[in-house]
């Protein structure tokens, strides 16, 4: 077990370190890079695994819902704490409701579950998004617009895979060989790119960061403990929903607090420091799902 574990872990926080260390020494900006990521690398991962015969949206329908559920009831655990720290609902429950199902959720799926598990780590990596663009969105400004979520690239990736996932049609081989190989791209550059976050850590908000790093994947895994058992899910998707739910805050709600100037800095130091701490509740989610 643990030889098999360390050969999941290591690879991950490896390729993290790597950014970190490039990031430090050179302080590239990583604006193109995460354009490159979402409109172009992301839609072609997510219609990519969605479309594949690996993925049967049928057999992974319960574990979907446990995901959504994952997010829900992580939101409604995380508000009280949000009221004993005295701090906005809206900076604090966010970061501990939605995930980084991405940047370590997709590697560390394939590496411990194999293609059957990257496919469906890919599902809930969407769901979670269209949740964050959506219900992540009203919970900070109830007058948010989700007009440009109708343009965004990885929407009607998500639409299309999910279509081929029902309907199963024909596809050109040259077709799947050429958006898998644009959508595998992401994932070590999903890990290069958290890494280079990773230099931004500022400790003024270190108290915050610190209990967002322990609330995040604390109530994750309560909740996939809970659902598990009463969605009567098999071995691979039980293992699934805890390594879903045991993910850090994801680098995104950073991006949607700094677009609704939902006090930024603090989202930053509560995601940023809880993926530090993802070396402590990562191989503890392993543990749980791969035994």
């Amino acid at each position: 077990m643990l030889e098999r574990l360390l050969g999941i872990i290591l690879p991950v926080f490896a390729v993290v370190a790597l950014g970190w260390f490039w990031g430090r020494r050179t302080q590239p900006d990583m604006a193109i890079v995460n354009r490159l990521s979402m409109n172009v690398l992301a839609p072609a991962l997510i219609f990519s695994a969605l479309s594949s015969k690996s993925f049967d949206l049928w057999d992974n329908r319960l574990l979907i819902l446990g995901s959504i559920g994952i997010v829900l009831g992580s939101g409604l655990l995380a508000w009280p704490f949000a009221k004993l720290l005295h701090e906005d609902h809206r900076t604090f429950v966010p970061p501990m409701m939605f995930n980084n199902c991405g940047n370590l959720g997709l590697p560390l799926a394939v590496l411990a579950f194999g293609d059957a598990g990257f496919a469906a780590m890919v599902a809930l990596f969407t769901i979670s998004n269209l949740l964050h663009f959506t219900l992540g969105a009203w919970l900070i400004d109830h007058h948010a617009k989700f007009g440009n979520l109708l343009r965004n690239p990885m929407v009607w990736s998500t639409v299309a895979g999910f279509a081929f996932a029902v309907f199963h049609p024909p596809m050109p081989e040259v077709a799947a060989v050429t958006l898998k190989l644009v959508g595998d791209a992401m994932i070590p550059l999903m890990l290069l790119s958290l890494g280079v976050r990773m230099t931004a850590i500022r400790w003024s908000d270190t108290r915050l960061g610190v209990i967002g790093g322990l609330v995040c994947p604390l109530t994750g895994l309560a909740c996939a403990g809970l659902l598990a058992p009463v969605l009567g899910l098999d071995k691979l998707q039980t293992g699934l929903l805890f390594l879903f739910g045991c993910l850090p805050p994801a680098v995104l709600n950073f991006m949607v607090a700094e677009h609704y100037r939902q006090e930024p800095a603090k989202v930053a130091s509560i995601v940023l420091i809880g993926n530090a701490m993802s070396v402590i509740f990562v191989p503890i989610g392993l543990v749980v799902a791969l035994h």
